[in-house]
């Protein structure tokens, strides 16, 4: 099946097929967990402030259960991490030895500082509650906050390496040695890929909690505690969905547009070159054919949301080698329009719930908590789409304009 889908050819090509989905599995897998509880970190910090400023002990039982929820995704996510780092060595290790003398900051950090800093505190906050007071109480759900987000930032700003690369110089041997910590970590790539990717997992966390609120109203069974968690999640996810879009969404786009052009074209399916280039709503790319089929377009929307100028030209696919185009242009256009298609509808659906909940009535709206509840799995969908087209749309690279993917395969050993 891969070598008549991707034409695949040779033992090479079969084993970096394999290593690349090997790896693939294990992180999509993975990243079900910590996009949950990123989200639910600002959720659980601002149960825990109302709880502060009211001493309502139904805020201080929303924390706690949403604590527990937290707890497991968090060991969830430590588990199946693990793997990921053996597979650096295993599938990628010339990678590893090219660039772990960057990389490698950004991913000791995450773990001697964030990780310890979060699941310190998570065990307090889990275990602690009656020994440390309210006001100390809150304190360890900020800084699991923190401690989470910062993990996030770590690890994006290392990935953010591998689509533009900074701060880096190249030594004798051929491997990347790092120049300047405050370029890697302040990389302008990193910062709006990491506001994209944070807005994105709360609204992973508020669309959970808006679920159970839901289904708690819905079955007519705890319902102060789902009121609570559907005016939390609600009043969050509105914002969330539309800094989502902006100016986030279009803050990572303008990335794109600067520096990796090509992946612009498979992204949007424009294989010409064009002034006053449209944007292409739906349709299917024809690779073969170097052509969108179906298409619903709006006319000369790309070049403006691209260069903020209708007439703009935008390059398409045909300026650059074939050897330089993703690898799998279908998968990088579907997976962007699956991610553009849910973000639109998630900002449609906050704030028709956040227009209900303005007007009290949507508590006794069944239809609306019905799409609250069963849209709770699509966020991790959009999430992972977006996920598939950064790395997707990055290759034939592993680190951009440096290292080619087929180049990171494990050296062969000969035995005697």
């Amino acid at each position: 099946m891969a070598r008549s889908v991707f034409k695949w050819e040779g033992p090479v090509e079969d084993a970096l097929a394999v290593d690349r989905l090997h790896f693939a599995f294990t992180v999509t897998f993975h990243y079900i967990f910590p996009q949950l509880t990123m989200g639910l970190a600002l959720l659980l910090l601002i149960l825990k402030t109302m709880a502060l400023r009211t001493n309502d002990e139904r805020w201080h039982h929303a924390a706690r259960f949403w604590a527990r929820i937290f707890g497991i995704s968090f060991a969830l996510g430590v588990v199946t991490g693990i793997p990921m780092e053996f597979q650096f060595g295993t599938n990628w290790s010339e990678f590893s030895k090219a660039a772990g003398g960057v990389i490698g900051q950004t991913l000791a950090m995450e773990g001697v500082f964030s990780f310890f800093l979060e699941s310190t505190f998570l065990g307090l906050f889990l275990f602690g509650e009656k020994r440390l007071g309210p006001r100390a109480h809150w304190f360890s759900s900020l800084m699991m906050f923190l401690g989470s987000w910062l993990s996030g930032y770590l690890i994006v700003a290392t990935d953010a390496w591998m689509q533009s690369p900074v701060g880096y110089s190249v030594g004798p041997d051929g491997s990347f040695q790092l120049q300047s910590l405050w370029g890697l970590v302040l990389n302008p790539w990193g910062l709006w890929q990491y506001a994209h990717t944070m807005v994105g997992a709360v609204q992973t966390g508020c669309f959970t909690m808006a679920a159970v609120g839901a289904y708690y109203l819905l079955s007519e069974v705890h319902k102060v505690y789902g009121r609570i968690f559907v005016r939390t999640a609600v009043l969050v996810g509105v914002i969330a969905a539309i800094l989502q879009l902006f100016p986030t969404g279009d803050g990572q786009g303008a990335m794109i547009a600067k520096h990796q052009q090509v992946t612009l074209a498979a992204m949007e399916g424009l294989f010409v070159s064009q002034e006053g280039a449209p944007l292409a709503i739906l349709g299917q790319p024809d690779v073969e054919n170097r052509r969108v089929d179906n298409p619903l377009i709006i006319p000369k929307a790309l070049s403006f949301l691209t260069y903020r100028a209708w007439t703009a030209e935008v390059r398409g696919l045909d300026s650059f080698p074939e050897s330089d185009w993703p690898d799998f242009i279908p998968l990088v256009y579907y997976s962007y329009h699956v991610m553009v298609g849910l973000g639109t509808i998630f900002i449609a659906i906050m704030l028709v719930a956040a227009f209900l909940l303005a007007r009290g009535s949507l508590y006794r709206s069944p239809w609306m908590l019905w799409i609250l509840m069963l849209a709770f799995p699509f966020p991790y969908i959009a999430n992972t789409a977006g996920w598939i087209t950064a790395e997707a749309g990055r290759q034939p690279w592993v680190i951009y304009g440096l290292m080619r993917t087929p180049a990171n395969l494990p050296k062969p050993v000969l035995m005697p």
